[in-house]
């Protein structure tokens, strides 16, 4: 028996240090990070919530009383590793990753079989989006990825997409000098379409607290294009390109008023020059002859003799008046 009692005993510390020990040893990847639990609470730094970072200035006043998480200790790549056995090791990957903006992680096959965001703009066009969203989790802010939402990913697609509706039913174009001039007023997919660049920055912008609430970075999001109702298509189509033409009209228009603007203003020019011309040998005669009567009171009728005898030697009859 104390042979079968030894032989168990050896097995069972066998199987415990296999299990146990060895088993507890583990690494962490360069693109991971991992956060370890004991009895299913995290390890935290003392007196440190999300609060204390700078990922919660982009929270409102009213979300900072909601979305306040600890800091937990953060283990970075390297190991082995130790843990016990009532400890758990959750490791994430901080990896930048894409997703299709059109992607429902709760139904595959919701928004066309993940292929066309639908959304209504403000004149009542139900259109359809495509495009893609860049993320990363959030290394500040691990508890609220691991423990504080159950799906972040099916929580940040939720409030991307929310956000993005939102926008595409109230944007509005930026007013344009010549917005008297546009045939296409109040068609709001060809101002979603000239403005999607506003529009990717503006989601840049409002989504920037993603980080503070779920853990997740939203990178960047590009949506690629917007496309209306086939049989809105067409209309647009034809609006666009009655739009074209009287664009194109008015710029020819305006260019030949400026041309014959600048032509008025260059004929303004010589006949100012051609006045000036005119003008200035009397001006200088007008100087001359100030100068002569300021310097006495003969040297006036001298210059009148003189200017007259010059003009004897070169007339051929000569006209007096007899007093």
């Amino acid at each position: 028996m104390s042979g079968i009692f030894f032989g168990f005993l050896l097995g069972f510390i066998a199987w415990f240090l296999s299990r146990y020990l060895i088993g507890g040893l583990y690494t962490v990847n360069q693109n991971e990070r991992a956060v370890k639990t004991s009895f299913g609470r995290a390890e935290r730094v003392p007196d440190m919530t999300t609060l204390s970072d700078p990922i919660a200035d982009s929270l409102s006043a009213e979300e900072k009383t909601r979305y306040i998480y600890p800091q937990v200790r953060v283990i970075l790549p390297g190991g082995p590793y130790f843990k016990w056995p009532w400890e758990k090791v959750y490791k994430v990957s901080i990896a930048t990753q894409t997703l299709n903006m059109t992607f429902d992680p709760d139904n595959h096959s919701a928004n066309q079989d993940g292929q066309v965001l639908e959304a209504v703009t403000k004149d009542q066009l139900n259109t359809g989006l495509s495009g893609q969203l860049r993320y990363r989790v959030s290394e500040r802010n691990l508890y609220g990825y691991l423990f504080a939402v159950k799906r972040p990913i099916s929580h940040v697609m939720g409030y991307f997409v929310s956000i993005l509706r939102e926008r595409i039913a109230n944007f509005e174009a930026p007013a344009h000098p010549d917005a008297q001039t546009s045939a296409v007023t109040g068609i709001s997919i060809n101002d979603l379409r000239k403005n999607l660049t506003d529009i990717n920055e503006h989601m840049d912008r409002e989504c920037v607290s993603a980080a503070a609430r779920y853990g997740i970075v939203l990178e960047a999001s590009l949506i690629t294009s917007i496309d209306p109702p086939p049989d809105v298509e067409s209309a647009l189509a034809a609006i666009n390109t009655a739009h074209n033409q009287v664009s194109s009209d008015i710029s020819l228009a305006q260019a030949s008023a400026d041309q014959k603007i600048e032509q008025s203003k260059r004929a303004v020019e010589i006949e100012t020059l051609k006045a000036q011309g005119e003008v200035e040998p009397l001006r200088q005669m007008t100087r001359q002859l100030g100068e002569l009567k300021q310097s006495g009171g003969g040297a006036l009728e001298s210059y009148v003799r003189n200017v007259r005898l010059s003009l004897y030697t070169k007339a051929q009859h000569v006209i007096l008046e007899v007093k």
